[in-house]
């Protein structure tokens, strides 16, 4: 068979939308091409391909191979797509089973043919989960994919692996979902903070009714510690909230962590931070702050020190809970619910008030 389809993802906001690789086998001059418009990262993807296949004892075929990532106008980008790609290599040349249609994947290959871990697999496998099939994921992301209930998640560490099991030789064993407890514990406690009866006393409100809080007192009396603890007292997510949060996790640089599954997200950037650290943005738009925040509390502290157009910013999210990013060629849509706190000094020398010191500043 000289064509061969095998189904992917697109990682576009927290919506995966599915990418079909087609792959087509045709006399010629030999070479690889991809279509569908990639970017460089996906370009490029023809030499790791290449370099996995041979160095895991495939036979790169001499014809010219063209690769079509459809839809055509779906911008495509990084190195996800090379696990697909390989496989619809391999299949269209009769060097594996055609029959793929029952799964997704994505995954990094390194030339040696090792599966690298790539970003979004949570939304992913989410949207996998909806259209009933399988994932074919990175080992290092079968965690976080096992996190939608439901669906046959299989981790794999080589390209080879993922051919015997395809072959009905090796088959892979299906990740198991992991042990999560109703509500992980919180990286910081409120009942460790002594004294402070009247702060507690707000934080406690605030956490109660989702207020908004500003927190204002000399340098060293607490409130960052203070607002570092109010993610401990809201209430438990729930297993919506969950999943919403951890899938924009799973977009950032840092990615997700399964260890803190259900844990309420506490971010607190710095006040020299922009508005696209905040909002997010990009070429390849990135959730910024206030989405890393989502379901979770989001802290300023030094607030006056923050740049009032940064701080504009934040209207919009605050009002809506979420945020959507536009580029030329693509919209992306986060969500950003989350629960503000600030804090300041209540001057500039941050003396004013306190009963063991005197303001220094001239105004």
């Amino acid at each position: 068979m000289a064509l061969a389809v095998v189904y992917s993802r697109a990682a576009l906001g927290i919506h995966a939308p599915p990418v079909i690789v087609e792959v087509h086998l045709a006399n010629g001059l030999p070479g690889l091409s991809v279509v569908g418009l990639p970017e460089a990262a996906v370009r490029e993807a023809k030499d790791r391909v290449r370099g996995a296949l041979l160095n895991s004892g495939f036979e790169f075929p001499a014809r010219r191979i063209t690769v079509n990532l459809a839809p055509a106008d779906l911008p495509k980008e990084g190195g996800r797509f090379d696990l697909a790609i390989a496989l619809g290599i391999l299949a269209a040349s009769g060097q594996l089973p055609a029959a793929l249609e029952g799964y997704e994947f994505a995954g990094e290959l390194a030339l040696t043919g090792a599966l690298r871990p790539v970003t979004g697999v949570l939304p992913l496998a989410l949207r996998a989960r909806a259209a009933a099939r399988s994932v074919v994921v990175p080992a290092a992301n079968a965690g976080e994919a096992a996190l939608a209930e439901g669906l046959t998640v299989l981790g794999a560490g080589h390209l080879l692996e993922v051919c015997a099991h395809l072959a009905g030789q090796r088959p892979l064993a299906p990740h198991p979902p992991p042990a999560t407890a109703n509500r992980a514990p919180a990286a910081e406690d409120l009942s460790e903070v002594r004294g402070q009866a009247r702060a507690k006393r707000a934080l406690t409100v605030a956490a109660a009714g989702a207020h908004s809080l500003l927190l204002i007192g000399p340098p060293g009396t607490g409130k960052s510690m203070l607002a570092a603890r109010l993610a401990g007292i809201l209430p438990p997510m729930s297993d919506e909230e969950a999943l919403e949060s951890a899938a924009v996790a799973s977009l950032s640089v840092q990615g997700f962590t399964p260890a803190a599954w259900r844990r309420r997200p506490f971010r607190a950037p710095h006040h020299t931070a922009s508005g696209v650290a905040l909002v997010g943005g990009g070429s390849h738009p990135r959730p910024g702050e206030v989405s890393l925040a989502h379901h979770g509390v989001l802290f300023l502290d030094e607030l006056p020190e923050f740049d009032r157009r940064v701080l504009e910013v934040l209207r919009e999210p605050l009002e809506s809970g979420r945020i959507t990013i536009s580029r030329a060629a693509r919209q992306a849509d986060f969500p950003a619910r989350f629960q503000l706190i600030a804090a300041m000094n209540p001057c500039p020398c941050g003396r004013l008030g306190d009963p063991g010191g005197r303001c220094r500043c001239t105004d």
